[in-house]
């Protein structure tokens, strides 16, 4: 492996608004020195790859595949809300940086359609305070942000998807603590928001990917970390109608999940005191099933993923519970 594989200065902007040097090492230290071994070797269950690190370790941070790479949105470093924008090129392994958040956030719900990037809600102040509304526009092409109308319901740790032309937030939580279950839709084309229905559990931390046209929503919690579901439930837009699917085995919250080779991958979460999940598991819509897959190689929550060729790769979040634990380490899982 490369001296530059192992270690790296990079330039980042974002964290204050002002350029800054910092020093990104190799996780593959990291693993080692945590007794979690990488092995590149095929397997049915899948095989994780350590990739060149994120540029700074971020906890809480947004991540989602466009036109090609992996692009991280807010996050949270040293318990201060950050506005860090990076992007991943698998093809150059490295990591750019890009134009900032417009404002510091962290637990920012993200979706991407037709080269454009959008961030909802989030919190301005960790942890979980100043809940917010606003929505922002990425034009990947020109590497500008816009602000959209806000939501009518401010609000962080929730879920985003993106179908047939409309932006549906889903779930979070506000100032007061209490978990959500309000669903707003806005329309690209018009710029208008509406409310379609609301979830059948109010919950926060979720997963949301889109299958078929429809938006799967998985585990979560009801309040606390320790409140934790395996709910899965299932939206129809065009009828706009929840079904329940089945649930997530291990029940968790603070997770990331993608679409993957035809699965709905669901990975990490967190159980305070001490502990953070490296679980796998994979959602097959066809037989409405789960597989275990290979987990990661460490425990993690509050990270962010997504997919880019034969590829998921998975970003940041914090290897403890809470914010205590951050990371740079970018994780790349493949099925053979």
């Amino acid at each position: 492996m490369p001296a530059s594989r192992v270690a790296s200065t990079m330039s980042i902007r974002g964290l204050h608004g002002q350029p800054r040097r910092v020093t990104a090492l190799l996780a593959l230290i990291t693993f080692v020195s945590l007794g979690a071994a990488f092995v590149k070797a095929e397997s049915e269950a899948g095989t994780w790859t350590l990739e060149r690190p994120l540029p700074v370790r971020l906890a809480e941070v947004a991540a989602v595949a466009a036109n090609g790479h992996l692009h991280t949105i807010g996050g949270n470093l040293n318990n201060v809300a950050v506005t860090a924008h990076d992007a991943y090129d698998p093809d150059k392994d490295a990591w750019r940086t890009l134009a900032d958040l417009p404002e510091p956030r962290d637990h920012v719900a993200v979706a991407q359609s037709d080269g454009k990037i959008f961030a909802a809600g989030g919190f301005a102040t960790p942890v979980h305070k100043n809940s917010r509304a606003d929505v922002f526009e990425y034009d990947i092409a020109n590497d500008t942000w816009r602000r959209l109308p806000a939501m009518t319901v401010a609000r962080g740790a929730a879920g985003a998807a993106i179908v047939d032309g409309e932006l549906h937030v889903l779930g979070g939580r506000g100032d007061d603590s209490v978990t959500l279950a309000a669903h707003e839709v806005y329309d690209l084309q018009s710029g208008r928001w509406k409310h379609a229905a609301p979830l059948p559990q109010a919950r926060d931390h979720l997963a949301v990917v889109v299958m078929d046209d429809k938006i799967h929503v998985i585990g979560g919690r009801l309040r606390s970390p320790v409140e934790r579901v395996g709910r899965h439930d299932v939206y129809d837009p065009k009828m706009d109608r929840w079904t329940s699917a089945a649930p997530l085995p291990t029940p968790r919250s603070g997770v990331a999940a993608v679409l993957y080779n035809g699965l709905i991958l669901v990975l990490g979460g967190e159980l305070p005191p001490d502990h953070t999940f490296p679980d796998n598991e994979g959602y097959d819509a066809k037989t409405d099933s789960w597989i275990t897959l290979s987990p990661m190689p460490h425990g993690r929550h509050g990270f962010g993923g997504g997919v880019i060729g034969r590829y998921a790769y998975f970003v940041g979040g914090s290897l403890t519970p809470g914010d205590g634990g951050p990371t740079d380490q970018l994780i790349r899982f493949s099925l053979p």
